[in-house]
Protein backbone atom coordinates (compact mmCIF):
# COMPACT_ATOMS: atom_id res chain seq x y z
CA UNK A 1 0.00 0.00 0.00
CA UNK A 2 1.39 3.39 -1.00
CA UNK A 3 1.72 5.83 1.86
CA UNK A 4 0.18 9.24 1.19
CA UNK A 5 2.57 12.14 1.97
CA UNK A 6 1.54 14.37 4.83
CA UNK A 7 1.12 17.40 2.57
CA UNK A 8 -1.35 15.51 0.39
CA UNK A 9 -3.10 13.89 3.32
CA UNK A 10 -3.72 17.35 4.77
CA UNK A 11 -5.91 18.12 1.78
CA UNK A 12 -7.80 14.84 1.95
CA UNK A 13 -11.14 16.22 3.07
CA UNK A 14 -14.71 15.44 2.06
CA UNK A 15 -15.35 16.37 -1.57
CA UNK A 16 -17.19 19.68 -1.80
CA UNK A 17 -19.28 18.34 -4.72
CA UNK A 18 -20.76 15.43 -2.75
CA UNK A 19 -24.28 15.83 -1.39
CA UNK A 20 -25.95 18.65 -3.34
CA UNK A 21 -28.60 19.20 -0.69
CA UNK A 22 -26.04 19.55 2.10
CA UNK A 23 -23.96 21.90 -0.04
CA UNK A 24 -26.99 24.07 -0.83
CA UNK A 25 -27.78 24.40 2.88
CA UNK A 26 -24.15 25.24 3.61
CA UNK A 27 -24.10 27.92 0.90
CA UNK A 28 -27.31 29.42 2.29
CA UNK A 29 -25.83 29.48 5.79
CA UNK A 30 -22.68 31.20 4.55
CA UNK A 31 -24.69 33.79 2.63
CA UNK A 32 -26.65 34.60 5.78
CA UNK A 33 -23.42 34.91 7.79
CA UNK A 34 -21.83 37.16 5.15
CA UNK A 35 -24.95 39.35 4.98
CA UNK A 36 -25.00 39.68 8.76
CA UNK A 37 -21.28 40.43 8.73
CA UNK A 38 -21.80 43.19 6.17
CA UNK A 39 -24.51 44.77 8.32
CA UNK A 40 -22.30 44.50 11.41
CA UNK A 41 -19.42 46.16 9.54
CA UNK A 42 -21.61 49.03 8.37
CA UNK A 43 -22.90 49.56 11.92
CA UNK A 44 -19.54 48.97 13.64
CA UNK A 45 -19.30 52.52 14.99
CA UNK A 46 -22.85 52.51 16.34
CA UNK A 47 -22.20 49.14 18.03
CA UNK A 48 -18.96 50.18 19.73
CA UNK A 49 -18.74 50.12 23.51
CA UNK A 50 -18.46 53.89 23.60
CA UNK A 51 -21.69 54.42 21.63
CA UNK A 52 -23.57 51.77 23.58
CA UNK A 53 -22.38 53.19 26.89
CA UNK A 54 -23.96 56.53 25.98
CA UNK A 55 -27.31 54.73 25.68
CA UNK A 56 -26.86 52.48 28.69
CA UNK A 57 -30.29 53.11 30.25
CA UNK A 58 -32.12 52.55 26.96
CA UNK A 59 -30.06 49.44 26.38
CA UNK A 60 -31.10 47.94 29.72
CA UNK A 61 -34.74 48.83 29.09
CA UNK A 62 -34.65 47.13 25.72
CA UNK A 63 -33.17 44.02 27.34
CA UNK A 64 -35.99 43.85 29.89
CA UNK A 65 -38.68 44.35 27.23
CA UNK A 66 -37.17 41.95 24.66
CA UNK A 67 -35.20 39.23 26.50
CA UNK A 68 -35.49 36.53 23.80
CA UNK A 69 -34.47 38.92 21.03
CA UNK A 70 -31.42 40.01 23.04
CA UNK A 71 -30.27 36.41 23.49
CA UNK A 72 -30.75 35.58 19.82
CA UNK A 73 -29.04 38.78 18.68
CA UNK A 74 -26.09 38.29 21.04
CA UNK A 75 -25.57 34.71 19.89
CA UNK A 76 -25.91 35.62 16.21
CA UNK A 77 -23.52 38.54 16.57
CA UNK A 78 -20.87 36.31 18.12
CA UNK A 79 -21.26 33.68 15.41
CA UNK A 80 -20.78 36.34 12.73
CA UNK A 81 -17.76 37.97 14.40
CA UNK A 82 -16.02 34.66 15.08
CA UNK A 83 -17.06 33.03 11.80
CA UNK A 84 -15.76 35.87 9.63
CA UNK A 85 -12.76 36.58 11.91
CA UNK A 86 -13.89 40.19 12.39
CA UNK A 87 -12.21 42.40 14.99
CA UNK A 88 -14.03 43.09 18.23
CA UNK A 89 -14.56 39.62 19.72
CA UNK A 90 -13.10 40.69 23.07
CA UNK A 91 -15.27 43.80 23.29
CA UNK A 92 -18.32 41.77 22.29
CA UNK A 93 -17.57 39.21 25.01
CA UNK A 94 -17.32 41.92 27.65
CA UNK A 95 -20.53 43.56 26.41
CA UNK A 96 -22.55 40.32 26.42
CA UNK A 97 -21.27 39.40 29.87
CA UNK A 98 -22.15 42.86 31.23
CA UNK A 99 -25.61 42.59 29.72
CA UNK A 100 -26.49 39.00 30.65
CA UNK A 101 -24.37 38.25 33.71
CA UNK A 102 -21.79 35.51 34.17
CA UNK A 103 -23.67 32.24 33.68
CA UNK A 104 -26.01 33.34 30.91
CA UNK A 105 -23.21 35.30 29.26
CA UNK A 106 -20.95 32.27 29.52
CA UNK A 107 -23.56 30.14 27.79
CA UNK A 108 -24.05 32.59 24.91
CA UNK A 109 -20.37 33.40 24.38
CA UNK A 110 -19.15 29.82 24.74
CA UNK A 111 -21.57 28.30 22.25
CA UNK A 112 -21.48 31.38 20.01
CA UNK A 113 -17.68 31.36 19.74
CA UNK A 114 -17.59 27.63 19.00
CA UNK A 115 -20.35 27.96 16.41
CA UNK A 116 -18.45 30.84 14.81
CA UNK A 117 -15.23 28.83 14.81
CA UNK A 118 -17.09 25.99 13.09
CA UNK A 119 -18.42 28.40 10.45
CA UNK A 120 -14.85 29.56 9.77
CA UNK A 121 -13.77 25.90 9.63
CA UNK A 122 -16.46 25.14 7.02
CA UNK A 123 -15.69 28.28 5.02
CA UNK A 124 -12.08 27.17 4.79
CA UNK A 125 -12.97 23.60 3.87
CA UNK A 126 -15.54 24.30 1.17
CA UNK A 127 -14.97 27.81 -0.14
CA UNK A 128 -11.49 29.12 0.71
CA UNK A 129 -9.40 25.98 0.33
CA UNK A 130 -6.95 27.34 -2.25
CA UNK A 131 -6.44 30.66 -0.48
CA UNK A 132 -5.83 29.02 2.90
CA UNK A 133 -3.47 26.43 1.42
CA UNK A 134 -1.52 29.20 -0.32
CA UNK A 135 -1.16 31.39 2.77
CA UNK A 136 -0.73 28.73 5.44
CA UNK A 137 0.77 25.81 3.52
CA UNK A 138 3.65 25.34 5.97
CA UNK A 139 1.32 25.25 8.96
CA UNK A 140 -1.03 22.94 7.09
CA UNK A 141 1.62 20.24 6.87
CA UNK A 142 2.60 20.73 10.52
CA UNK A 143 -1.03 20.59 11.67
CA UNK A 144 -1.69 17.42 9.69
CA UNK A 145 1.44 15.71 11.02
CA UNK A 146 0.48 16.60 14.59
CA UNK A 147 -3.08 15.36 14.06
CA UNK A 148 -1.77 12.05 12.76
CA UNK A 149 0.41 11.65 15.86
CA UNK A 150 -1.91 13.00 18.55
CA UNK A 151 -5.41 13.11 17.08
CA UNK A 152 -7.90 15.66 18.39
CA UNK A 153 -5.74 16.12 21.50
CA UNK A 154 -3.55 18.40 19.36
CA UNK A 155 -6.49 20.75 18.69
CA UNK A 156 -7.31 20.72 22.40
CA UNK A 157 -3.73 21.80 23.15
CA UNK A 158 -3.92 24.64 20.61
CA UNK A 159 -7.14 25.92 22.17
CA UNK A 160 -5.57 26.01 25.62
CA UNK A 161 -2.29 27.57 24.47
CA UNK A 162 -3.10 30.72 22.41
CA UNK A 163 0.24 30.61 20.60
CA UNK A 164 -1.51 30.27 17.24
CA UNK A 165 -4.18 32.90 16.40
CA UNK A 166 -7.82 31.83 16.65
CA UNK A 167 -8.59 32.40 12.97
CA UNK A 168 -5.51 30.48 11.81
CA UNK A 169 -6.52 27.40 13.80
CA UNK A 170 -10.02 27.49 12.32
CA UNK A 171 -8.82 28.03 8.75
CA UNK A 172 -6.02 25.46 8.71
CA UNK A 173 -8.03 22.81 10.55
CA UNK A 174 -10.62 23.11 7.79
CA UNK A 175 -8.14 21.61 5.35
CA UNK A 176 -7.28 18.62 7.52
CA UNK A 177 -9.26 15.35 7.65
CA UNK A 178 -10.63 16.31 11.09
CA UNK A 179 -14.39 15.67 11.31
CA UNK A 180 -16.64 18.70 11.85
CA UNK A 181 -18.29 17.21 14.93
CA UNK A 182 -14.95 16.47 16.58
CA UNK A 183 -13.67 19.96 15.75
CA UNK A 184 -16.77 21.41 17.40
CA UNK A 185 -16.71 19.55 20.73
CA UNK A 186 -12.93 19.76 21.20
CA UNK A 187 -13.05 23.51 20.53
CA UNK A 188 -16.03 23.87 22.86
CA UNK A 189 -14.09 22.35 25.76
CA UNK A 190 -10.70 23.83 24.92
CA UNK A 191 -11.92 27.44 24.73
CA UNK A 192 -13.89 27.35 27.99
CA UNK A 193 -11.11 28.56 30.35
CA UNK A 194 -10.26 31.64 28.30
CA UNK A 195 -13.92 32.42 27.72
CA UNK A 196 -14.63 32.22 31.46
CA UNK A 197 -12.00 34.86 32.28
CA UNK A 198 -13.35 37.46 29.85
CA UNK A 199 -16.98 36.74 30.70
CA UNK A 200 -16.17 37.16 34.39
CA UNK A 201 -14.52 40.49 33.58
CA UNK A 202 -17.55 41.81 31.74
CA UNK A 203 -20.04 40.51 34.29
CA UNK A 204 -18.14 42.18 37.14
CA UNK A 205 -18.44 45.71 35.75
CA UNK A 206 -21.56 47.54 37.02
CA UNK A 207 -21.37 50.39 34.49
CA UNK A 208 -20.92 49.98 30.74
CA UNK A 209 -19.13 53.34 30.58
CA UNK A 210 -16.48 52.00 32.97
CA UNK A 211 -16.02 49.01 30.70
CA UNK A 212 -15.75 51.24 27.65
CA UNK A 213 -13.16 53.48 29.34
CA UNK A 214 -10.94 50.83 30.96
CA UNK A 215 -11.68 47.53 29.23
CA UNK A 216 -10.60 44.46 31.19
CA UNK A 217 -8.55 46.74 33.43
CA UNK A 218 -11.84 47.86 34.98
CA UNK A 219 -12.06 44.50 36.73
CA UNK A 220 -8.54 43.22 37.29
CA UNK A 221 -5.60 44.98 38.92
CA UNK A 222 -2.16 44.55 37.33
CA UNK A 223 -1.22 41.95 39.95
CA UNK A 224 -4.43 40.01 39.28
CA UNK A 225 -3.76 40.10 35.55
CA UNK A 226 -0.29 38.70 36.21
CA UNK A 227 -1.80 35.89 38.26
CA UNK A 228 -4.26 35.15 35.46
CA UNK A 229 -1.46 34.98 32.90
CA UNK A 230 0.44 32.56 35.13
CA UNK A 231 -2.71 30.47 35.50
CA UNK A 232 -3.12 30.38 31.72
CA UNK A 233 0.49 29.32 31.31
CA UNK A 234 -0.01 26.47 33.78
CA UNK A 235 -3.26 25.53 32.07
CA UNK A 236 -1.44 25.44 28.75
CA UNK A 237 1.14 23.08 30.21
CA UNK A 238 -1.57 20.72 31.46
CA UNK A 239 -2.16 18.86 28.16
CA UNK A 240 1.60 18.56 27.64
CA UNK A 241 2.02 17.02 31.09
CA UNK A 242 -0.86 14.61 30.47
CA UNK A 243 0.62 13.55 27.15
CA UNK A 244 4.04 12.99 28.76
CA UNK A 245 2.54 10.87 31.56
CA UNK A 246 0.51 8.82 29.08
CA UNK A 247 3.63 8.10 27.04
CA UNK A 248 5.53 7.06 30.17
CA UNK A 249 2.67 4.79 31.22
CA UNK A 250 2.46 3.23 27.74
CA UNK A 251 6.24 2.60 27.81
CA UNK A 252 6.09 0.84 31.20
CA UNK A 253 3.14 -1.34 30.14
CA UNK A 254 4.78 -2.42 26.87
Amino acid sequence: MTKVPAAEAALTVPDASSGRTGRSKLILLMLIVFAAGTVAWLLREELSLEKLAAREAAFRTFQVDNPVLVYVAAFAAYVVVAGLSLPGATALTLLIAWLLGFWRGMLVVSFGSTAGATVAFLLSRYFLRDAVAKNFGDRLVAFNDALQREGAFYLFTLRLIPAVPFFVINAVMGLTPLAVRKFWWVSQIGMLPGTAVYVYAGASVPKLQTLADKGIGAVFTPSQLTQILIAFALLGLFPLIVRFLMKRLATKMS
